[in-house]
């Protein structure tokens, strides 16, 4: 009985030690996917040149293909109706073997106090068709340059994360597999005890790491696009008979800060470029002025 207490006490020592260097030795992909390489390297230094070429360009592959990373996207728009556009950019997500997030349809008020429809919606997509669902988005609109108010696309590399994650996840599932052997093994109701908690603490783990590996990878196959639509009456400026002042007042704004824009950069260049120009050549040519006038002045005295 003690003995077979010593064996566990010892096992779980050597899983705690495991699992810090699991998470010291994988804590960021840049570190492993150069090991990967630098290994690749060494064995094909053997080989003939053609075996060499091969071998770089495998360990080249397999770093681009194994790595994951999270695509997601923001656009805003301007639309005729954003309830019939939230409606098609649903069917889109369905038709691309994506799927809708949410969706949230309300109302804003113009500058003239009328009441209009607005809306949010965010789906998911193959992150193989983000940027062919974009396209699609923004040939929604009926003038890109003035109906697409804004766009990005964010990309987070998680391969560090799921490496680490899966280190961890082959260590403690090894732990799983000794525990059960000293289980069929133990004699006494307190060593089966003692370990039957161990493999319940284990077996939580376990589903937390691959619960959010599980997370990672499918966020990486599936992108995120959060849609931002608006009413074009919302944003439509203010119009009297044909004449727009609130466009007028804009185009007026945006010349003064263009011509103080102008006068600023004038200065800048005056103060930082000319004036030491000036300086180095005039300030010779003022003092060779002055001598000559002097000398003039003094031969005029002495006559």
């Amino acid at each position: 009985m003690k003995r077979k207490s010593i064996l566990i006490a010892l096992l779980l020592l050597s899983l705690a030690a495991a699992s810090c260097s699991s998470r010291a030795a994988s804590s960021t992909m840049t570190a492993s996917g150069r090991a990967v390489a630098d290994e690749m390297m060494l064995q094909a230094e053997a080989a003939p040149m053609e075996e060499k070429a091969a071998v770089v360009n495998d360990a080249v592959d397999s770093l681009d293909t194994n790595r994951i990373v999270i695509k997601n996207a923001n656009i805003s728009l301007v639309v005729e109706d954003p309830q019939s556009a939230v409606d098609t950019i649903s069917q889109m997500a369905v038709d691309k073997g994506g799927f809708v997030v949410d969706s949230y349809i309300y109302k804003v008020t113009s500058s003239y106090e009328a009441q209009l429809p607005a809306a949010n919606i965010t789906i998911r997509v193959p992150a193989q068709l983000l940027d062919e669902t974009l396209a699609e988005l923004k040939a929604m609109v009926d003038n890109p340059d003035l109906d697409i108010l804004s766009e990005s696309v964010s990309g987070q590399d998680v391969t560090g994360e799921v490496t680490d994650l899966e280190s961890r996840l082959r260590n403690l599932q090894q732990a799983e597999t000794q525990l059960l052997e000293i289980m069929d093994n133990a004699s006494t109701t307190e060593d089966v005890m003692s370990v039957f908690e161990q493999l319940t603490s284990i077996r939580g783990d376990i589903e937390v790491l691959q619960g959010q590996i599980k997370y990672y990878r499918e966020s990486a196959q599936l992108s995120a696009i959060s849609i931002n639509l608006q009413s074009k009456e919302a944003v439509a400026p203010i119009s009297v008979a044909g004449w727009q002042p609130s466009l007028v007042l804009q185009r007026a704004i945006q010349a003064l800060v263009d011509g103080l824009k102008f006068l600023v950069n004038a200065l800048i260049w005056l103060v930082i470029f000319v004036a030491p120009i000036v300086l180095i050549i005039g300030l010779p040519i003022y003092l060779i002025i002055r001598a000559s006038k002097k000398r003039r002045m003094k031969k005029k005295a002495e006559k």
